[in-house]
């Protein structure tokens, strides 16, 4: 059942940034808290840190993550993003390095260790293959494998980078799933990155700027269902 909330593939992630916040993210969250019921695919959801608590208190199935944690302890840390604040408003797990927001590779150690400590799942992004292989020896749950010049032009990751950045990581630690993001546009490109080989893929813009925003979530998931199925059939 999805509402043990483990994170096993296939799943998707579905980045909001900061298109989408309130009453209209939580509508879509439901939608998306659906289709991952429908077709058993886990849905990491990355909402603003405002929508958390409401979200997580109106879906079952789909994976809430906050969009980034600070690795401060509890007290002084005006502004900053407390991981057990995150973990008490009911999110599973943290996004962490995304392009907008990157972190030094001191400061990435630091929150993936905080995340650990209060029983939060990381997924930890990177831009090159260099860098994924080099955030694999942190052991987070999930590496992103995301070259940062391909987000949100509707170009995905060629067949050879999808091979290659899964070969780096998983021979550094076998354990972390990987996510092949940039790019993803329609439920065809989600279909090629899975039959390619990939345990996740996601997007932001593809479902944000979509004329239909509730048919690119179906049409989506249903093709990451599709593809696995095909592959490891």
């Amino acid at each position: 059942m999805l509402k043990d909330k483990r994170i096993e593939p296939p799943f998707f992630e579905i980045g909001p940034k900061a298109y989408m916040y309130g009453d209209d993210m939580v509508a879509l969250a439901k939608t998306m808290d659906a289709a991952a019921k429908k077709y058993d695919v886990r849905i990491i959801l990355t909402p603003q840190y405002t929508d958390i608590y409401r979200i997580a208190q109106e879906t079952t199935n789909i994976l809430v993550f906050a969009q980034h944690m600070d690795s401060l302890e509890i007290g002084r840390g005006l502004g900053s993003v407390l991981p057990e604040a995150v973990k008490a408003a009911g999110a599973v797990g943290v996004m962490l390095n995304h392009a907008e927001k990157q972190l030094t590779l001191a400061e990435l150690k630091a929150s993936i260790k905080r995340a650990e400590e209060v029983g939060l799942y990381t997924i930890v992004c990177s831009d090159s293959i260099e860098e994924a292989t080099a955030i694999a020896h942190l052991n987070p749950d999930i590496i992103v494998c995301e070259p940062t010049e391909l987000i949100g032009t509707g170009q995905t990751s060629d067949d050879e980078y999808m091979k290659d950045s899964i070969a780096a990581v998983k021979s550094v630690n076998p354990d972390i799933q990987i996510l092949q993001g940039a790019g993803i546009s329609n439920g065809q490109d989600v279909y090629n990155v899975i039959k390619s080989g990939a345990e996740a893929t996601g997007t932001t813009s593809g479902i944000m700027k979509a004329e239909n925003k509730e048919a690119m979530v179906d049409e989506m998931i249903s093709a990451v269902r599709r593809a696995w199925d095909e592959v490891h059939s």
